[in-house]
């Protein structure tokens, strides 16, 4: 198999399906696009029913192409990223892979075009998010959650806005900003430095005003980008978190126990927002996000000092800063579920707190006047003849 075959398969993969995220390349497979979350088989020509072992392994090598990193970082970690593209049509961030001895690749497709945050229909409390001058602004979920594209759309605007200098640190870079109100250099890891911590700290030498971190990995990431965002820096990065609490308690356990109370005050002092953010099914096909955010304010300090205690938890307090911005996932899936885009049974699974939750769609159904509760033909048991007679008449 040559290049252009390689280029042939992606290509094909690309124009089968509509909303094509990631091409999977897997011995004993067939050639697989995942398209709303779901993967679908890809005929080609000729036809490739089970893909094998050398073609597995040509593919990932063509992708590679030769880079020495690369090939040195396959063969030590079992594994390497990188970016892919596919003439002028599209974009990918591409992960090769070692399994039972044979070679992987998934391609994650890159939107070409800088997302907007009105385009991707995020939060509105967004649009004030760019105007934070320092601090630290996580965006949390889980992998393919969409992540880098709400960083995306938030550098966007910065560019639109402000004539900053922004520096980001990416593996790889996946999305490519014009230079407009801001000036953009954007680095890859392996191509232009070696580690998320180095290159962070390269970058306080850099004089950027805004800096992406891709991802805070470990703590000595965590820690250069705590000393960032102190230092007059507006930091941006994600993490892999499920909601607001954990991504405190994520950031904390990167450290010993006893630097944890410094850590504290130190998170208080540098956290501006986090966004968490979950991908769900929508009742018309395709997938709809759905967001946590919280903001920090007096209440949201007092808990990250003390810890949560009854009556005092990250899920209440969010619950309760709607005037703030602040919204729960189980505030913002009723929202979607009023709108008809998910199902009550999609809300109900990807809720956080399930008791909350049908608590908020019975509401929603009574409002309509939809019945609210499952058990149906209940009734008084029938009284036997004549056991009430004297209050019959």
């Amino acid at each position: 198999m040559k290049q252009p075959e390689t280029d042939y398969w992606i290509a094909s993969m690309l124009e089968t399906y509509t909303n094509v995220s990631d091409l999977n390349i897997t011995v004993g497979k067939p050639l697989q696009v995942e398209t709303s979350g779901v993967l679908s088989p890809v005929r080609v020509a000729p036809d490739v029913p089970e893909i094998t072992p050398f073609q597995a392994e040509v593919f990932a090598l063509n992708v590679i192409a030769g880079n020495k990193r690369l090939l040195k970082d396959l063969a030590t970690t079992g594994s390497c990223d990188l970016s892919y593209w596919l003439g002028r049509k599209a974009r990918f961030r591409v992960n090769v892979f070692s399994q039972k001895n044979n070679l992987s690749t998934v391609l994650r497709k890159l939107p070409t075009e800088i997302p907007t945050i009105k385009s991707l229909n995020l939060p509105p409390v967004m649009n004030k998010m760019s105007d934070e001058l320092n601090g630290l602004i996580l965006v949390t979920g889980a992998t393919g959650s969409g992540k880098s594209t709400t960083l995306a759309a938030l550098l966007n605007k910065i560019n639109h806005e402000r004539a900053v200098h922004v520096v980001t640190l990416e593996d790889p870079i996946e999305f490519v900003h014009p230079h407009l109100q801001a000036t953009f250099n954007q680095r890859e890891q392996g191509n232009d430095f070696d580690t998320f911590a180095n290159g962070l700290r390269a970058a306080l030498r850099q004089a950027p005003k805004v800096i992406l971190v891709g991802e805070m990995r470990d703590r000595e990431t965590m820690e250069i980008g705590l000393t960032a965002s102190e230092t007059g820096h507006l930091v941006l990065s994600t993490l892999h978190t499920v909601d607001a609490g954990s991504t405190i308690n994520r950031c904390l356990g990167m450290f010993e126990h006893d630097e944890q109370p410094q850590i504290r005050n130190r998170l208080v002092d540098t956290v501006r927002w986090i966004i968490c953010q979950r991908l769900l099914p929508k009742v018309a096909g395709g997938r709809v996000a759905a967001f946590e955010v919280m903001g920090m304010n007096l209440r949201i300090r007092e808990v990250v000092l003390n810890g949560e205690s009854e009556g005092k938890t990250f899920y209440e307090i969010i619950s309760d800063g709607t005037a703030m911005g602040m919204t729960t996932f189980d505030q913002y899936i009723l929202q979607l579920y009023e709108k008809g885009l998910v199902t009550e049974e999609t809300a109900m699974g990807y809720c956080s707190r399930r008791s909350a939750m049908g608590r908020g769609l019975d509401l929603i159904k009574a409002a309509k006047g939809e019945t609210t509760t499952g058990i149906t033909g209940l009734s008084m048991e029938e009284e036997k003849k004549g056991k009430y007679d004297a209050f019959s008449r």
